[in-house]
């Protein structure tokens, strides 16, 4: 038993070397552990997965006065930050302008920490470090990390911080409205692609185990087209399950959460599978940043006849309109560059 233990550890230690060291296409970050910003100053996997006690055994929130969960901590998979401050609240996204749409979404009560799992594990915890204006639970200094390390791309973004706290990032505390929406209204037949999509019951493999997900109808050639350019991996697998939440077989009602798009495990690479390929490989790693689930490179400078993964990436769900897919406008010709 302990000789198996230790030939699966050699195997999983030898997967993450080459995971983080190995690419298929493309130039990005190189030679960093890839959990980068997750390494949280040196606690690492602690500091989000306390061992013992939940929440109380990361020391609790970072400022005193909070609402506390003890009724929940350390309940679901060792998460060592407090969900207490945000449980009830309502986020609200969209265009704070005349005319504009905004995207209400209502979090959980503490008595819902099992019935609505999607908006707990994919929105409450992620925002229990990455809020900063209600939960204020996380050691950080809100600035990415890629920039304070000096791993960005030259000329790309300007010479300020980079937020990482959503709800302080140097506007009207609390403001919500310039982050992207998520939650039960921000739904893929809002942006129109759920049309392109068919929901296929165990159509996907999740550690083993047949889960459900969304695929390609195949019906809209030139969807499909873009698929085999780019590929679909935040909308129908990126490696552990549905990115989008599935209430109902209906495409138009799937939604996002904070880990559609983003995962907390990786920070710069994104691996191809065969539920979810990339550019027609279902093996291979791609430059990415900010711990995005999906080949997103900003500095993967394409030829006028490429596209950058940083833009397909958003063409996954905004196909169509303006800024939408080339194949949407029935231009066939344009690959990604990654």
């Amino acid at each position: 038993m302990k000789k198996t233990m230790l030939l699966i550890l050699v195997v999983l230690v030898a997967a993450s070397v080459a995971f983080a060291q190995t690419y298929k296409a493309g130039n990005g970050i190189t030679g960093v552990d890839k959990l980068g910003a997750h390494q949280n100053g040196g606690r690492g996997c602690t500091g989000c997965h306390a061992p013992h006690s939940g929440a109380f055994g990361a020391g609790g929130n970072a400022i005193t006065g909070q609402v506390v969960d003890a009724a929940n901590a350390g309940n679901a998979y060792l998460w060592g930050q407090d969900l207490g401050p945000l449980y009830g609240y309502t986020l609200t996204q969209g265009d704070n302008i005349a005319g504009g749409t905004q995207y209400v979404t209502n979090l959980p009560a503490s008595s819902q920490f099992y019935s609505m799992p999607g908006e707990i594990s994919d929105i409450m915890t992620c925002l229990s470090c990455h809020d900063g204006n209600i939960a204020k639970g996380a050691m950080m200094t809100n600035k990415s990390y890629e920039q304070a390390a000096g791993l960005l791309p030259a000329g790309l973004y300007g010479p300020n911080a980079i937020p990482t706290l959503l709800g302080n990032d140097g506007t009207t505390a609390g403001n919500y409205y310039n982050d992207h929406p998520i939650g039960p209204q921000a739904t893929l037949g809002a942006v129109g692609v759920a049309t392109k999509l068919q929901y296929v019951t165990g159509g996907c493999t999740w550690h083993g185990v047949a889960s459900d997900c969304l695929k390609d109808k195949g019906t809209d050639a030139n969807f499909t087209a873009f698929i085999n350019h780019y590929g679909l991996p935040n909308i129908t697998s990126n490696g552990h399950g549905s990115p989008v939440e599935l209430p109902d077989n209906n495409p138009a009602d799937a939604y996002l959460t904070c880990g559609t798009c983003h995962t907390p495990h990786s920070m710069y690479i994104a691996s191809a599978n065969a539920d979810a390929p990339i550019a027609g490989s279902s093996t291979g790693n791609y430059p990415s940043y900010f711990f995005i689930a999906a080949p997103y490179n900003m500095g993967s400078k394409p030829t006028p006849q490429q596209a950058s993964s940083a833009t397909q990436f958003c063409r996954q769900c905004h196909y169509s309109g303006a800024g939408g897919a080339n194949e949407a406008s029935g231009i066939l010709t344009v690959t990604t560059a990654f």
